[in-house]
């Protein structure tokens, strides 16, 4: 027992001295080897233990610890991590990388690069810059821009791809408005190559911002990159189709559970998931299909199960499983994105996210568990059970959620590149950002400008959620053209009629006339504020200003000569209360394919079906004022003010467009025009035969820039209660209305 004792005794006491050896408590000679390596990484012999009155070393920005001073203070282990970085401005913020400065100037402004010649871009990239320059941000003077693209094709950074431009680092640095990448911004599809597909560029981006696609969620910077979706090359550049979803079926269950069918990877990366999907197939409602019949030399690699796979692959048709599942599978591929995930959101087909590390597209902004599944790819075989457990009314929630994300922002690459541009505004403009509720519920933050209001009880399409109602009165808006040189005049019966409407606020004359504004004696006495603004310009587009005298939500749109008793406007304001969103009036008009010409047709015909009421008799929230002045193109806006024409048209485009939903006519009532107008008036446009040829030409104009027809048909005419109905006139609240 004592001799036990004493082995412990001899061995506790060696280890304490191999400690203070480690540790430097006891020095010895070091060997000039380990001098060299120790003097190599700061470490000086003579000077074991720092001397705190030592001056502190200089602070250094982190652009600048790669230099080879510093270099010689950091451990191996540090130096290590910063090389092996995909690139050096990893630690970017907004507050680090952003000269917020140059955005204060002249709001947020984006500058293209000219093209230089000889160089190629992609027809993707061309889109890209197309969609920019297109855009209300866009400028061409550098001095006023607050955020750089290229001209340079960045999309496609794999080496092996024929759409790879060679030498762009040198091409990059060249660029005399560079800067190092601060306030630029670079969009990328592919990096990397076989085998590892990396995210590394080719290029040092500096401090340039990455709006890219399968990103990992390790090099993604918050709050200052940007993930987009991967898309095709036939991805849609403006407009793009709706969503597959035409009626919600309940239950929301259809014929397959969850379902996959793309490409088997047999080696690298990405083949791990994709390998074991067959131990969930089953055949019957969970189809997880793979081929790995793609590539020059797949027969080289083919394993056991390729010629089943294969064969089964062929029996279905991805199409038809897309369209009839209720989930759809999104594995990784070789990147961390796939364009399964749009497709599955277009489909109304819930994604079941299997990319582990991946960040989601526009994951700043979109609450993603409220669209899709996150799944893990550790927990494949648990994927079909989780599936199964999720309610039935989740997965309606979920396939409704995924029609809206892709008709606000995947259906176009506009809509992705100006989503891209939204976003970065909001970080620049952060007293005017936009809410998580208005990028996550209808329309979508494309639509909803926080520069009109930061409170959402000011937008119409947010008071269900907040359990609110629009303000209870109108300002009618009068829009006059023609001298008023007779007491009997249209315009001031109408200005008379609707004075009498217990729900008018005020009444706003328009001045567009090229005569001098009327003494206030000739205006009627009414009992509410009649206002005279004189005409922006005496353009067209002028009726549809933002004017800060509209103080109430809903605006009545009149035209000097339209025809309406104070009865027919209190029963169009009860009705716009129930839908505040939307235009709610009197004369009808509609749109039709014309599959002679090829083009667009307008018609103003008396039948049963209408997509447009027009803005000479209607309702509307006062928003769509700001919009229709800061969201449309000055191209369009010119294009009314030179007609003296369309802009209802076009007022109906924009509220369709937002709304997804047709206007509401109101009443039988077809004629709302005084018949009696004199012919040297500019309101006898109406009589003009070029007329209805400018309005068809407007319509297919108006349809080439929104991308497609947002025109909605409707067949809805809603009346008062007990209209024409065999009951007593006095039982009738707008008794007057049939008498009309």
């Amino acid at each position: 027992m004592q001799a036990k004792k004493r082995y412990l005794f001899l061995l506790s006491a060696g280890a304490c001295l191999v400690l203070l050896f480690y540790f430097g408590g006891v020095q010895l000679p070091a060997s000039g080897r380990n001098r060299h390596d120790r003097s190599h990484n700061g470490y000086r012999p003579d000077q074991p233990w720092p001397h705190f009155s030592d001056p502190l070393q200089q602070f250094l920005p982190w652009d600048q610890l790669d230099t080879e001073e510093y270099n010689i203070h950091i451990s191996p282990r540090q130096k290590r991590d910063v090389n092996t970085s995909v690139y050096k401005g990893k630690r970017c913020r907004m507050d680090s990388c952003f000269d917020f400065s140059a955005c204060k100037k002249n709001d947020f402004k984006v500058y293209v690069y000219p093209q230089q010649k000889g160089e190629k871009i992609s027809e993707s990239y061309q889109n890209i810059l197309s969609t920019i320059e297109g855009s209300r941000f866009y400028t061409t003077d550098p001095g006023q821009a607050c955020l750089f693209i290229l001209s340079l094709d960045t999309l496609d950074r794999d080496s092996l791809s024929p759409q790879y431009v060679h030498n762009l680092k040198t091409k990059v640095q060249n660029l005399h408005l560079w800067n190092n990448g601060r306030n630029h911004l670079i969009f990328n599809l592919y990096s990397g190559t076989w085998p590892d597909y990396t995210e590394d560029l080719g290029f040092d981006i500096g401090q340039a911002m990455l709006a890219k696609a399968s990103i990992s969620t390790e090099n993604f910077r918050p709050n200052f990159d940007v993930s987009i979706p991967l898309f095709s090359k036939e991805h849609p550049r403006t407009g793009g189709d709706r969503g597959y979803l035409k009626y919600n079926s309940i239950p929301p269950f259809r014929k397959y559970m969850l379902v996959f069918k793309g490409k088997r990877y047999l080696t690298g990366i990405g083949s791990d998931t994709r390998n074991a999907l067959y131990h969930v197939h089953n055949q019957e409602d969970v189809v997880l299909l793979t081929t790995c019949k793609h590539g020059k030399d797949w027969q080289k690699h083919k394993d056991a199960r390729c010629d089943k796979d294969n064969a089964e692959y062929d029996k279905y048709d991805y199409r038809e499983m897309l369209h009839n599942s209720t989930f759809c599978l999104v594995p990784r591929g070789r990147r961390l994105g796939s364009f399964r995930f749009l497709e599955a959101l277009q489909a109304a087909c819930v994604p079941v996210m299997l990319s582990n590390g991946w960040e989601l597209p526009f994951s700043e902004i979109i609450n993603w568990n409220t669209a899709a599944v996150i799944g893990d790819e550790r927990l494949l075989l648990q994927i079909p059970s989780t599936v199964r457990s999720i309610h039935q009314d989740k997965i309606l929630a979920l396939r409704q959620q995924t029609q809206f994300l892709w008709e606000a922002y995947f259906s176009s690459m506009e809509k992705i590149v100006l989503t891209t541009l939204e976003i970065i505004q909001d970080r620049v403009l952060q007293q005017e950002s936009r809410s998580t509720l208005m990028w996550n519920s209808h329309p979508g933050g494309l639509f909803a400008l926080p520069q009109y209001s930061a409170h959402l009880g000011d937008f119409p399409f947010y008071y269900a959620t907040l359990g609110i109602k629009p303000y209870p009165k109108f300002t009618a808006v009068i829009h006059a053209v023609t001298p008023l040189v007779s007491q009997s005049q249209p315009i001031l019966k109408l200005l008379v009629a609707v004075a009498k409407s217990p729900y008018c606020a005020q009444i706003i004359v328009l001045w567009n006339c090229d005569k001098p504004l009327p003494a206030k004696h000739r205006w009627p006495a009414t009992s509410v504020p009649v206002i005279v603004i004189e005409g922006e310009n005496k353009v067209m587009s002028s009726r549809f200003l933002p004017y800060e005298t509209i103080v109430t939500d809903a605006v009545l749109s009149l035209d000097e000569d339209t025809v309406l008793s104070t009865t027919e406007v209190d029963f169009a304001f009860t009705v716009w209360q129930s839908f505040p969103e939307r235009l709610v009036g009197y004369p009808a008009r509609s749109h039709f394919w014309d599959s002679n010409k090829e083009r667009w047709g307008y018609t103003s015909k008396w039948t049963n079906d209408y997509s447009m009421v027009l803005t000479g008799a209607a309702i509307y929230h006062r928003y769509y004022h700001f919009l229709y002045t800061n969201f449309l193109p000055a191209s369009l806006k010119g294009m009314v003010d030179q007609l003296a024409n369309c802009e209802d048209i076009l007022m109906n485009f924009l509220v369709s467009a937002v709304t997804k939903l047709p206007p509401i006519k109101v009443t039988q009532k077809k004629q709302y025009k005084e018949t009696m107008m004199g012919q040297s008036s500019r309101a006898s446009r109406w009589a003009d035969p070029d007329h209805f040829a400018q309005r068809q030409t407007c319509m297919n104009k108006f349809a080439s820039w929104f991308g497609g027809m947002p025109l909605v048909h409707s067949q809805m005419r809603l009346d008062p209660v007990l209209f024409k109905d065999q009951v007593s006139i006095l039982r009738k609240k707008y008794r007057d209305i049939e008498r009309l």
